[in-house]
């Protein structure tokens, strides 16, 4: 027997689980099914962990692929299995004489010679009585109550064992439950090829399943992936990436990432993926259970940009559509209606391209070229199929990008256009390639393709070019970086030396300077005096594209700096791109006028400027565009308390991310305030996590602590106050080292002040509300004033003045809900139910509740519906006396006072509340105060009278 322990559930798979389980107690088989790596083994132990919990007998069966040319070996296995693992469920001394008590001589004797303990007569074993034995044998296993019997690869079990298995299993009494882990033949295990097609060996199922027994694990979704990735401590940024290496098949994205991670891939790398070893290796694995005919099929529709059965037939394949169904049976394509043609994980063509020789490349390049029916794909063809710079050629891709480009292909325009640069003859063309370099480093910006850029600038680098155009192609290499702008200061310093004498140049350097001393390094204050450097040579040379790009950075730095200047300089901003006409809005002033109207809290004005806007990107912008709108529009209608509308936006702008291959922390971190206000706390707070660690993962400062501030929020709504309040303490350190002043864009300090009042901290909290407010009256952030009086309201019921707060409280909710802040308004109700509480006015907590419920229940706002539907504090079954007493505790006080009461120590109490041994001594001091009592004893029963 394998113990299997305690295991954590896989990713991805609660559904799958609860399907088996319901399967596994109706039928009592299972069959999962899957291709190699899928993550069949990991669903079965994960469910044989539980049994094992329950304190079920689990038989755990390994077969490997040599056991299948040794008869009997699974079912010998099988019988040792069931001897150590009998004497533990039933008590007794072991052995295989254990097992094999009661037994008649026969099945005895077919046994011993099974088990090799015996000579085996000419005939064999008496398959009669191996049968009747196995089966005696699996009924012990169950004779104590429910057993679960795991058979994992069933199809390298060899066929003498699959037959007696049969058997013993249809003979089993219901409270054997089994289930089977098999890889079918189709995905390579247990083939061989004859005359170069496959030859599976085949074997009959261990029982007949029926419909409802089958159960496939499929691949996991990108987001799932992500959720892997961060288990194992893998790069999560790449995600995306991952997911389209993989397929969504766990195993090759583990793999995938640890290449990553072994290789210390570059973000600004990362898109080209470094696919060496252990990923190439189970690539190649997969690949081998087809044939080489296949393979050579499968390279054509890799080399192919629109691959179909049509094409590769006609570029030489005349068994394409055979050799295709071949490799969908091994789950290495998809093949549509129409024939077209979808690898199943990414890392399957590049392989092929990767191993195939330089011949069979050209070749199919060649084939390809003359059967395309689109200029531009030809052309593609033609130049791949040589390796002879030729201008005429070189000029045809050259024209051929730009075609892509006009018809909205951007990755394609981008390859073209380095193709060309690399067609083109070097010693008598060196100008004419070195422009064509700059002009694909540039359309690889444009595409966001950051592996084309570094080829394009690498190139470029190694030539004699003007410090011009080396400036304009490193530029384009930190356009391709997105949000990871760490480890480029290299990059940086080459560009401001080459741009020297240069103003226009200048100014672009200057620009994404301010860029990254706002991302990169966390400082407005460089960032501002970059982007007003910027502008100001930008407009001395009439750039006015780069000038409204600067003045937005630079707006966007006298925000967050708290300058009365930032509405001004974005209004400069807006007049010049009204001028220029941008081609994206991704760090433009529109986009910031929209953010500045929602950190205002003019959540209509924003929400209608986005919705006009946003069906135009779609349409013509680029998905970056599109995720932007999306994050603000998401963000705009949580605060608006529109959280189906929000949680839609926030997912749609999720999965462009991911299927763009971007770097995911910014959506993680939308999705989880789309999930705080109408999904579900627990998923917010995965979120979060995942965006802070992928934000670190990128030295992104900026959503870093955006993302632990949506973190130490949820932690804070769902009672976790000690957590919360070292959570909201890292989002103070990173604001206040990042110099932020102005409270509205991320607001951390009333979560911040209602947790250090939870945790008995008043003196600091009211000290946090001191020092904001005044930036708030000076800046007229008007909602900031009501967060603020929100927490005062706290503070002042913790400090015993109830009634002062509950009033306060009241007017909060009231003008919480004029300002058209639902959740707020609902929120602060919840906290007058609360105070009321205190008050011991039951009534009136009850219709604060009551009327939280209703605001919660219209804007869908799933999560708060529990909040408003919270029981007392205090037990009922305690006197009025009693439930007097306790009301004059803070809840900080409470919850100390029932750890202790309950047996705690102090050094246990001191470390489930993250305080220090000190401050609990100080605080039972006043609870002993408080109640009257002098001893642990009387203080619960204090708690319990």
């Amino acid at each position: 027997m394998t113990s299997v322990a305690y295991r954590a559930e896989p990713v991805g798979r609660a559904e799958l689980l609860a399907r088996l389980d319901r399967v596994l107690c109706t039928g009592g088989r299972a069959l999962l099914t899957g291709p190699p790596g899928v993550g069949k083994t990991e669903v079965a132990l994960s469910v044989a962990a539980r049994a094992e919990a329950r304190g079920e007998t689990v038989l755990w069966l390994a077969a490997l692929p040599a056991d299948r040319g040794i008869p009997g070996t699974t079912a010998a296995a099988l019988i040792a299995s069931v001897a150590a693992a009998v004497p533990t469920a039933q008590g007794g001394d072991g052995g295989e004489g254990h097992v094999l008590e009661g037994l008649p001589g026969p099945q005895r004797a077919a046994v011993a010679m099974l088990c090799r303990e015996a000579p085996m007569p000419e005939g064999g074993w008496d398959p009669v009585a191996l049968r009747l034995a196995l089966a005696r044998i699996l009924r012990t296993l169950a004779a104590d109550g429910p057993a679960l019997l795991v058979l994992d690869g069933v199809q390298c079990i060899d066929p003498a064992s699959a037959d007696l298995l049969r058997f013993a299993l249809r003979l089993a009494p219901p409270e054997l439950r089994a289930i089977a882990v098999d890889t079918p033949a189709a995905y390579g295990t247990g083939s061989e090829f004859k005359d170069g097609r496959p030859d599976p060996v085949t074997a009959k199922p261990l029982w007949e399943p029926s419909e409802a027994d089958v159960l496939n694990v499929p691949p996991l979704q990108a987001d799932e992936i992500a959720e892997l990735l961060i288990h194992h401590r893998l790069p999560s940024r790449m995600a995306g990436r991952i997911h389209k290496a993989s397929g969504g098949n766990p195993r090759l994205a583990l793999a995938v990432g640890r290449s990553l991670a072994d290789a210390r891939t570059p973000v600004h790398h990362a898109e080209a993926l470094s696919l060496s070893g252990r990923a190439r290796d189970l690539a190649r694995g997969l690949l081998g259970a087809v044939s080489p005919d296949v393979r050579a099929t499968l390279l054509l529709a890799a080399l192919a940009l629109r691959p179909s059965a049509s094409l590769i037939r006609r570029a030489g394949r005349p068994t394409a559509e055979a050799d295709l169904a071949a490799a969908e049976r091994a789950s290495l394509i998809r093949l549509t209606e129409d024939g077209t043609v979808a690898f199943s994980a990414g890392v399957l063509p590049s392989t092929l391209v990767h191993d195939a020789c330089w011949a069979e490349r050209s070749s199919g390049h060649a084939a390809l070229a003359e059967v395309v029916d689109d200029p531009v794909e030809a052309v593609r063809h033609r130049a791949l199929a040589t390796d002879i710079p030729d201008e005429g050629l070189a000029a045809e891709v050259s024209a051929a990008a730009e075609t892509a480009r006009r018809r909205g292909h951007s990755t394609l325009a981008a390859e073209l256009a380095l193709l060309a640069a690399e067609s083109t003859p070097g010693l008598h063309g060196a100008s004419q390639r070195i422009a064509r370099l700059v002009d694909a480093a540039e359309e690889a910006a444009r595409a966001a393709r950051a592996d084309l850029a570094m080829r394009a600038a690498t190139d470029l680098l190694a030539r004699d070019a003007s410090p011009a155009d080396r400036v304009r192609a490193r530029l384009a290499v930190l356009d391709t970086a997105g949000q990871g702008l760490t480890g480029l200061d290299e990059i940086y310093v080459h560009a401001m030396e080459d741009s020297e004498g240069d103003t226009g140049l200048r100014a672009a350097v200057q620009l994404r300077l301010a860029v990254k001393h706002v991302l990169a390094d966390g400082d407005p204050v460089r960032s501002r005096a970059a982007a007003v450097e910027s502008a100001e040579l930008a407009a001395s040379v009439g750039d006015r594209a780069t000038a409204a790009k600067a003045l937005t950075v630079q707006a966007r730095m006298d925000r967050v700096l708290g300058s009365p200047d930032a509405e001004r300089v974005l209004a400069e901003a807006r007049a010049l791109e009204r001028v220029e006409r941008p081609l994206g809005i991704r760090n433009a002033a529109q986009i910031l006028t929209i953010r500045h109207a929602m950190f205002d809290d003019r959540l209509t004005e924003a929400r209608d400027q986005l919705g006009a806007l946003l069906p135009l990107v779609e349409r013509r912008g680029s998905v970056e565009d599109t995720i932007e709108l999306l994050h603000t529009l998401a963000e705009v209608e949580a605060r608006r308390g529109q959280c189906a509308a929000a949680l839609a936006h926030a997912g749609r702008s999720l999965a462009l991310t991911l299927e763009a291959g971007l770097s995911p922390g910014p959506a993680w971190y939308t999705l989880a305030l789309a999930e705080t206000a109408g999904g579900s706390f627990a998923r917010a707070a995965s979120y979060a996590r995942r965006s802070a660690q992928a934000s670190e993962e990128e030295g992104d400062h900026v959503f870093l602590s955006r993302s632990l501030y949506a973190l130490g929020r949820v932690q804070l709504l769902s009672g976790d106050v000690a957590t919360a309040q070292e959570t909201l303490r890292r989002v103070q350190v990173s604001e206040r080292a990042q110099a932020t002043v102005d409270p509205s864009m991320l607001r951390w300090h009333e979560e911040l002040a209602e947790a250090l009042v939870a945790v008995d901290a008043p003196e600091e909290a009211g000290a946090l509300l001191a020092d904001v407010r005044p930036v708030a009256e000076r800046l007229g952030r008007t909602t900031v004033l009501l967060a603020c009086d929100r927490a005062h309201a706290v503070l002042l019921a913790a400090s015993g003045c109830a009634d002062e707060a509950a009033a306060l409280l009241t007017e909060v909710a009231e003008r919480y809900g004029t300002a058209g802040l639902p959740l707020e308004r609902g929120r602060s109700l919840i906290t007058l139910a609360r105070v009321e509480r205190r008050r011991r006015r039951r009534s009136a907590a009850a219709s604060a509740l009551q009327a939280a419920a209703i605001v919660f229940e219209r804007a869908g706002a799933v999560p708060w519906l529990g909040l408003a539907t919270e029981t007392p504090t205090a037990p009922a079954e305690q006197t009025p006396a009693a439930r007097g007493a306790l009301s004059a505790l803070t809840d900080a006080e409470l919850r100390l006072a029932r750890l202790v009461g309950q047996g705690a120590s102090n050094q246990e109490a001191a470390a489930k509340l993250y305080l220090s041994v000190k401050t609990v001594e100080a605080r039972l001091t006043r609870i002993y105060q408080k109640l009257d009592v002098r001893s642990r004893s009387q203080l619960a029963t204090a708690l319990n009278s």
